[in-house]
């Protein structure tokens, strides 16, 4: 896509919503943190139910290890893994405390060594609660960059180098949530949403949007 073209859809992404912000309730990084490890293969809505009781019984590292893998597991037994879940929360609980004073880190190394955290959710981390300029790319993000042309790659890794790469600076601190919340509730998987689609006149994705009477833009 050519550069003009992906400030067109940023800009028009902006537009629309000018202020993103993540699904997931919380309060602090740490609350992120722990909702973000839930929230892996299981939908925001269900760890919301989950968080909206735990945390107010307990929403430090501190009081969450205290409860335990069994003190844990009912708040959360409704999400997909739960029982991994629970471990990996109370583990990280455990290091946060022991490594790094019960305070979530800010770097990429010392939050991808805690358990559960994978890069996409140190992504996260980092962009929501720190204000750092990353890409966390999930499968909404790696479908919308694939199918618009933004930037394609066959892994989530590719993909997000590439983000990174054609992602304009003024974009780069919401760019996460723009393509996170279009795939979530436009750019569907099945039947994507293009007659509402605010960036259809800058997508490649050419069977959908003549389809829904859009025009695609020219490569």
């Amino acid at each position: 896509m050519k550069p003009e073209r992906v400030t067109a859809l940023y800009a028009a992404l902006r537009a629309a919503n000018p202020e993103p912000r993540s699904e997931l309730e919380f309060s602090s990084p740490f609350e992120l943190l722990v909702a973000v490890i839930l929230s892996a293969q299981a939908t925001d809505k269900s760890v919301n139910i989950a968080t909206r009781r735990l945390y107010p019984e307990a929403n430090t590292p501190a009081a969450i290890l205290a409860l335990g893998v069994a003190g844990l597991t009912p708040f959360i037994r409704h999400i997909g893994l739960f029982n991994a879940k629970a471990k990996n929360v109370i583990e990280c609980c455990r290091l946060l405390i022991e490594r790094h004073g019960g305070q979530v880190p800010r770097d990429r190394q010392s939050l991808e060594a805690l358990p559960g955290v994978g890069r996409k959710t140190a992504n996260v981390v980092l962009n929501v609660a720190f204000g750092e300029p990353t890409l966390a790319v999930d499968t909404h993000v790696f479908r919308v960059a694939n199918r618009t042309g933004l930037a394609h790659g066959a892994t989530p890794l590719a993909v997000e180098q590439k983000l990174l790469e054609v992602t304009p600076p003024e974009f780069l601190q919401h760019a996460h949530h723009w393509l996170i919340l279009h795939g979530r509730h436009v750019c569907l998987a099945r039947t994507p949403r293009c007659h509402e689609c605010v960036i259809a006149a800058h997508c490649a994705f050419r069977p959908k949007t003549r389809a829904s009477g859009a025009k695609p833009s020219k490569r």
